[in-house]
């Protein structure tokens, strides 16, 4: 937690000037009992009202300073909170787009969503409360202590009691409800993410009629942090009825006390209410001070949670974005793959095994496969969004590792598997790949990528208001624009990861025969389950549980290789007489 307090270096004098506005109020505020017991023992004893209007005109003036000091802590502090918290989320949202694919599958989505909403309104809610309260209620405890030690010595003594048993209670309850904070946190990260879930596939679970099981699940999820949450507002809730048990008794003490020294003659009735007014000032503060430990913890613990994304660090050790490598074209290879093998994070087993092959510049290249085959990873590899655990994956003679992100990105067109679309314009979408892309390259993508009538058929044409994760586009409609959305960058690598299976065979056929014509020859890689797509590439890679099965041309495979020859004819058996002939 205290790690993340860098972020309010910028807030310097805003985090100095609240406390000390707050710090003043609460100066001024410590004279109201004197000048309360000078209007009883001097004003109202002699009625002199003169007197008495002259002092209440003094604390009405200190009541407006009071006001103002406040005011202008309160605008300090909100100030200052608010700025830590725009900064600490915006870096965080900064670590979390600089981890890998690996760190970011380990922590999850709900749980990266809490840290970044929840948990850091949480940091700046007690951020904002510590510059407001922290100073100013020990400034009025220990001043209202010593203000009551002028008055009287053996009234004063009764504080000395008070305030470390206060103490004692404030400390016990923070230290049995910190853990129990982070509890809460990690069940709402759960209830989160099974929301997350039955929203996005809600069209799933109604297809299967599965609404009660995943109400069932929610409540199971919602009972325990509510059961937490309960747990800990129990334990919380104790401070305030334990904190008045001992202020109701520690003013009785003072009045029982204080009634004695006035028939004795030590003390004035002044005095007394004085006294009085003292030990509400400093208990009432504790109470506050109290409150406030219960807002800091919670503070505590989600920082604690946030400082936890913090320390994990990308597994994917990168050159600095300023370098620029200079590449070695080695017999026109563009992409090579040596003995490649790769392990995900907490996996039994490896999903690519001993991979080796030579892709040349200009090449088309199929990747076929059952499910779970590896075709995925095995592309993964090429832009880095995955390290091979063994081996190196080269590209222009350089292996990946050895290359910026950026530079090695800029290199490389990917289209994923499941389409993804942002909310606002095609134009917008598609900008992802080039930024102020012209309206040429924009409708040159979009020809190519069979998308041209989309645009036509839709109001705005490129200014189609596209909602969010493109649900007003049919499945085909949304891989045809990331199609278009790489396709705009002319990427010297062009990776489709399956993205044509919601497309019919003939749309299939046109796109291929686009990419080969386009006047740019690019390198592309085609991921899919159809034999009909990757049939004409100049070399197609076949893959069974993560190892090589077969490389070479369709005509090769269909004798060489039994699993490349039971896709394609499982798939065209009408061909099947024919091609024995």
């Amino acid at each position: 937690m205290r790690k993340l307090l860098f972020y309010l270096k910028d807030y310097k004098k805003e985090t100095t000037l609240a406390p000390l506005f707050k710090m003043l109020e609460a100066v001024f505020e410590l004279f109201v009992p004197l000048l309360m017991a000078s209007i009883i023992d001097i004003g109202i004893k002699n009625k002199d009202k003169s007197y008495v209007i002259q002092m209440c005109l003094i604390m009405i003036l200190l009541g407006i300073i009071g006001l103002i000091c406040s005011i202008t802590a309160q605008y300090y502090s909100a100030k200052a909170a608010v700025g830590f918290g725009t900064k600490l989320r915006q870096s965080l949202f900064a670590h979390i787009q600089s981890l890998s694919f690996t760190e970011i599958d380990s922590i999850g989505t709900s749980t990266m969503i809490t840290r970044i909403t929840s948990d850091i309104n949480q940091v700046q809610s007690g951020t904002n409360m510590v510059l407001r309260l922290f100073l100013r209620s020990p400034i009025v405890v220990i001043g209202a202590t010593i203000m009551s030690f002028t008055i009287d010595l053996k009234a004063a003594l009764i504080f000395v009691i008070t305030v470390p048993i206060l103490l004692a209670v404030v400390f016990l309850i923070m230290k049995t409800s910190i853990p129990l904070y982070t509890r809460v946190q990690e069940n709402l990260d759960k209830v989160l993410g099974i929301t997350r879930e039955n929203l996005t596939g809600i069209r799933v679970i109604r297809a299967f009629h599965k609404e009660e099981d995943e109400i069932g699940q929610f409540k199971e999820y919602n009972k325990s942090f509510t059961e937490s949450s309960e747990q800990v507002g129990k334990i919380s809730a104790l401070m305030n009825p334990i904190t008045y048990v001992v202020i109701n008794a520690a003013i009785i003490a003072l009045i029982w006390t204080g009634a004695v020294r006035i028939d004795a003659g030590i003390i004035t009735q002044g005095a007394l209410i004085a006294l009085v007014n003292y030990m509400s000032q400093a208990l009432i503060e504790l109470i506050r001070l109290a409150n406030l430990i219960v807002i800091i913890t919670k503070s505590i613990a989600c920082g604690n949670r946030v400082q936890s994304i913090f320390e994990i660090s990308s597994s994917m050790e990168s050159k600095g974005e300023t370098e620029n490598i200079e590449t070695k074209d080695s017999e026109n290879i563009i992409v090579s793959f040596k003995n490649v093998s790769l392990k995900y994070k907490n996996a039994g087993d490896e999903s690519l095994s001993n991979i080796s092959f030579d892709v040349k510049r200009g090449q088309t290249v199929g990747i076929i496969g059952g499910t779970g085959s590896g075709k995925s990873s095995l592309v993964s590899l090429i832009p880095r969004f995955y390290d091979a655990s063994k081996g190196n994956v080269m590209i222009e003679g350089i292996d990946v590792k050895e290359y910026p992100l950026k530079q090695l990105r800029s290199k490389i067109g990917v289209v994923m598997q499941k389409a993804a679309l942002f909310k606002g314009t095609i134009r917008e979408n598609l900008s992802f790949g080039k930024n102020n892309a012209s309206d040429y390259e924009l409708t040159d993508a979009l020809t190519v990528s069979q998308s041209k009538e989309i645009i036509d058929s839709k109001e705005g044409g490129l200014d189609f208001i596209i909602s969010q994760g493109g649900k007003n586009l049919s499945g085909g409609q949304k891989q045809r624009l990331t199609i278009a959305r790489a396709l705009i960058r002319k990427p010297e690598i062009l990776i489709l990861d399956d993205s044509a299976s919601a497309l019919d065979y003939a749309t299939d056929a046109n796109l291929s025969k686009a990419i080969k014509e386009m006047k740019y020859k690019p390198t592309v890689f085609i991921v899919s389950q159809r034999a009909s797509s990757i049939m004409h590439a100049d070399q197609i890679i076949v893959l069974e549980d993560g190892r090589t099965a077969g490389i070479g041309t369709h005509e090769n495979l269909l004798k060489t290789c039994e699993v490349y020859s039971e896709i394609y004819y499982s798939q065209f058996q009408a061909d099947n007489q024919e091609v024995n002939k």
